[in-house]
């Protein structure tokens, strides 16, 4: 017990010193420049003080000191402009800027969880294939992306029924299932040929996660976590003789971004994502289309067909 008590008196007096110290450092620095500025001054014009201190260069050290008392806080202010916030929000369609990121390091490890991955899945193929030509500094690619399981029955995505409640529709959901069957086949096409290259080894796998699309989290490198919520609500109309469906937009989803190299609690939240997403991988299961053998990537049925993600 008293060495609880002991630390928690330690915490505290450290805690009063930092807030006296945020204080009264700033009124302390202003009055020390200040004083700097008079006392060379006045030994500019005072002889004995001026004998005394033996310093020829009054007047730029005067100078220098008014300078530095004028953009004290100035200075200090834009120290804490300049620093990057722990956390902050970015728009799904500039998952590009972290991709193109991710793809600068020797080792690129992408995770993504969430609907279909629509918006991911061009800013990936698209840097694979770049690859194939340059592969720079890459020399080892891994993506995992988890969906729903879409030939289950679900309330999201499904058919807006009366007095608004979710109808499982079949058809709706294979047209999903069928997007994301091109997207895998399209991006492991892509990773076989950079694997049969020799500059650089490549994997691309999706897998399925039971319930309906709510998170959307993307984790760069295991360094930066990305994680919105979609508008599960949100409805659609394919044409206007067909039925509104319960379809969200990926590409309208807000993302929170925390970095490693942040605070201990964006650290804290950087780790607590990875293993969630190393956990639903480790339970996951593949889907029918990579049990299967593979066969040509099969257009989207129509109609129902869903909209863009």
């Amino acid at each position: 017990m008293s060495g609880n008590g002991s630390r928690s008196a330690h915490g505290g007096m450290g805690e009063r010193l930092k807030r006296f110290q945020a204080r009264y450092e700033p009124v302390f620095t202003r009055i020390l420049l200040l004083f700097l500025f008079v006392t060379e001054v006045t030994a500019q014009f005072v002889t004995p003080l001026g004998d005394f201190l033996r310093d020829k260069a009054f007047i730029g050290g005067a100078v220098l000191s008014l300078v530095g008392y004028v953009l004290y806080d100035s200075v200090k202010d834009l120290d804490g402009s300049l620093r990057r916030p722990n956390r902050f929000q970015v728009k799904s369609h500039e998952l590009g800027t972290f991709v193109t990121e991710a793809f600068r390091a020797r080792t690129v490890d992408i995770r993504f969880l969430g609907y279909t991955g629509e918006t991911l899945y061009h800013e990936l193929y698209h840097r694979l294939e770049r690859l194939l030509d340059d592969p720079g500094p890459t020399r080892h690619v891994c993506i995992r992306v988890l969906i729903p399981d879409f030939g289950q029955p679900m309330t999201v995505p499904s058919r807006v029924g009366p007095d608004g409640r979710p109808q499982d529709d079949p058809a709706y959901r294979r047209g999903l299932e069928a997007q994301c069957q091109m997207y895998d086949q399209r991006l492991s096409a892509i990773a076989e040929r950079l694997t049969s290259g020799g500059r650089v080894t490549a994997e691309c796998e999706y897998r399925l996660y039971p319930g309906i699309p709510r998170d959307k989290i993307c984790v760069f490198n295991r360094e930066l976590a990305l994680h919105g919520l979609y508008d599960v609500v949100t409805r659609t109309v394919q044409r206007s003789s067909e039925p509104e469906f319960y379809d969200p937009k990926g590409y309208r989803t807000d993302l929170n971004v925390w970095s490693r190299e942040g605070d201990e609690d964006s650290k804290s939240v950087v780790a607590t994502w990875n293993k969630h997403l190393d956990d639903l991988w480790s339970l996951s299961s593949a889907p029918s289309w990579r049990t299967l053998t593979p066969t040509a990537p099969p257009a989207p049925p129509s109609p129902p067909t869903p909209a863009p993600r």
